[in-house]
């Protein structure tokens, strides 16, 4: 990894980054998680890069299913665990995204973690369809002040919405985060209109979305997300199967929006490095004033309706009834240094070799 450093005005450095595509099942947390650490253990050996970005959602990807009940983790379990031990060992930034027992309330957590132990948190400003039942919305600016320079994070969503550019612009020398874009369902009555016609749209939207990001911010963007089939519930149909496919378009750009990588749905999981310049920001693109910074199909708009509100209120239902699986859990701040960090003890999966430091201590 290079060397540690605060990035001063002026001072551009290059950086060898990573996006991983990986294809994760609903609800099989562990099992998702030994996946992912495989890839990103891949991707270190073979580029050496300073930081690796997964996708939001590691632990499960984000559908409305039973399953998902049972998805969300304390903030120091084993999905951070996970991370911390993953940058201690490779020598790199790792970030990922899951749902995180917050307190006395879930968030979609992205978490980027340092080597020595530091640990980066940003939360979901708003849940997206029907994440909306199992966590809710944060707070925080998203603007974690690395060892790399100021690195901005969108998650899931917050990659298409102008609050987040504006909330950066100007502050981040890198965007990055994490993606999880399902699609429609395959059912023939729908087809002509949802497959046939609207897949395709969101596709582009997919694709286009990154690099209109690092134009409005003018900056780089490292974009991974989920690919691969899937099939989940249908909100507010009972017994009414969703089968359908995570999209992938995990990409890299640079800050004027310049392709360097790119997985699509047909090149399924893997993972994608490129060198890109942290400097100045400078944008090329006016932020537009408007809430997403591309326009959807009507049909987005109300599946985006429907399930924000379905969710929403049956994810206080269920609070106000104990009915959720998870109970309150210990809570950081968006930043906790290396020297404050809890050690955590690494998953079974990723348990150090005798004699090593524990992760989080100081090396």
């Amino acid at each position: 990894m290079s060397a540690a450093s605060t990035n001063g005005a002026g001072d551009d450095r290059s950086v060898r980054v990573v996006a991983i595509q990986p294809a994760l099942r609903i609800g099989e947390v562990e099992a998702n998680l030994r996946r992912v650490s495989d890839l990103v253990g891949q991707a270190a050996r073979e580029h050496a890069p300073d930081a690796i970005f997964l996708p939001e959602a590691i632990t499960s990807p984000n559908a409305y299913d039973k399953r998902m009940r049972s998805v969300a983790r304390p903030l120091l379990g084993a999905p951070l665990q996970t991370l911390r031990a993953l940058a201690r060992e490779h020598g790199c930034l790792v970030g990922g995204g899951f749902i995180a027992v917050r307190g006395t309330d879930t968030r979609g957590t992205y978490a980027l973690c340092a080597p020595d132990g530091a640990i980066h948190l940003h939360d979901k400003d708003q849940p997206s369809f029907w994440e909306n039942n199992y966590y809710s919305g944060g707070t925080d600016d998203g603007l974690m002040e690395t060892s790399l320079g100021p690195i901005g994070c969108a998650n899931g969503f917050e990659w298409g919405r102008v609050r987040t550019a504006k909330r950066l612009v100007g502050r981040a020398r890198l965007l990055a985060g994490g993606m999880h874009f399902p699609s429609f369902p395959t059912w023939a009555l729908t087809k002509p209109w949802f497959i046939t016609r609207d897949e395709g749209f969101l596709e582009q939207y997919c694709r286009e979305t990154p690099p209109r990001m690092a134009r409005m911010l003018g900056v780089p963007a490292v974009h991974p997300s989920h690919v691969g089939p899937f099939t989940m519930q249908t909100p507010l149909v009972p017994g009414l199967s969703w089968p359908s496919r995570m999209l992938g378009e995990t990409c890299i750009c640079d800050a004027d929006g310049v392709v360097l990588q790119r997985l699509g749905y047909d090149d399924g999981e893997g993972y994608v490095a490129a060198d890109v310049v942290m400097a100045a920001p400078r944008p090329r693109d006016p932020i537009p004033d408007l809430f997403w910074n591309a326009p959807f199909p009507v049909s987005v708009h109300l599946v985006w309706y429907a399930g924000n509100a379905h969710g929403v209120v049956k994810y206080r239902a269920m609070k106000a009834l104990g009915r959720h699986s998870w109970s309150p859990s210990t809570d950081l701040p968006a930043y906790t240094p290396a020297a404050r960090a809890p050690a955590v003890e690494a998953p079974p999966w990723l348990v150090p070799a005798r004699g090593a430091a524990p992760v989080g201590a100081a090396r």
